[in-house]
């Protein structure tokens, strides 16, 4: 009976703890959903299961040319202006498919770090898109919103669009996991939140899994190089 009671003691401040650090998280959190302000809280955590667990943490590189320029493509951002990625010469650029309502959201956060920190040699570009268990229902002024409001994100957005291999595919994805287009990678996004990063002459040179963080020291010192 005295176990009984220490564990309820227990389970009671532990329950108090997280009820705190929930507060202190998501302090700044506006319009979230319960689910959303949940996977915030526990986005370190999330972290650090699907790594010790092996899952979505692969990492691949090449140097290899492209036989299809990068800089011949273009996209549509949320706002519909128009984007060239001719426009992006000289600049690294990293490629990330995002979702509002993945354990991974919270990676937004460390995105606009990232694109902060880098300012000078990067340019981060979040493609929104509800490929994964339908994770990203809202529309473009939702999601651009959200971004804004909860994770201060003022790296380009580009409209919702399909990044896995489908007829719909968007044409930038289409390049990016073609190796017949981009010179060696056939990978598409495994999840929410994978990152490819192409260098600054156009040559895809990272693929990065979701639960490599957009801070990971490797990811760091792939823009650094």
């Amino acid at each position: 009976m005295k176990k009984l009671k220490h564990f309820f003691i227990l389970m009671a401040i532990l329950l108090g703890s997280f009820a705190i650090y929930a507060q202190v998280v998501n302090r700044n959190s506006k319009n979230m959903t319960f689910r959303q302000k949940v996977l915030k809280t526990l986005y370190p955590a999330f972290i650090w299961i699907t790594k010790a667990a092996g899952k979505n943490v692969e990492k691949l590189s090449s140097t290899k040319e492209p036989i299809v320029s990068f800089y011949t493509l273009s996209d549509t951002l949320n706002n519909n202006t128009a984007l060239s990625f001719e426009t992006l010469k000289g600049k690294k650029v990293l490629l990330v498919n995002t979702a509002s309502d993945c354990g991974y959201t919270n990676q937004y956060d460390d995105l606009q770090k990232l694109s902060e920190l880098y300012k000078e040699k990067l340019i981060v570009i979040g493609y929104p898109a509800n490929d994964f268990k339908e994770q990203e229902k809202g529309t473009d002024t939702d999601i651009a919103q959200f971004c804004k409001l909860n994770y201060g994100v003022t790296f380009p957005l580009v409209k919702k669009s399909v990044v896995i291999k489908s007829a719909q595919q968007n044409s930038v994805f289409n390049w990016l996991s073609n190796a017949t287009k981009n010179g060696w990678n056939d990978k598409a996004p495994s999840w929410n939140f994978s990152k490819y990063l192409v260098n600054e002459n156009g040559v895809l040179v990272n693929y990065f899994d979701p639960s490599v963080t957009p801070l990971d020291a490797e990811v760091k010192s792939a823009i650094e190089h």
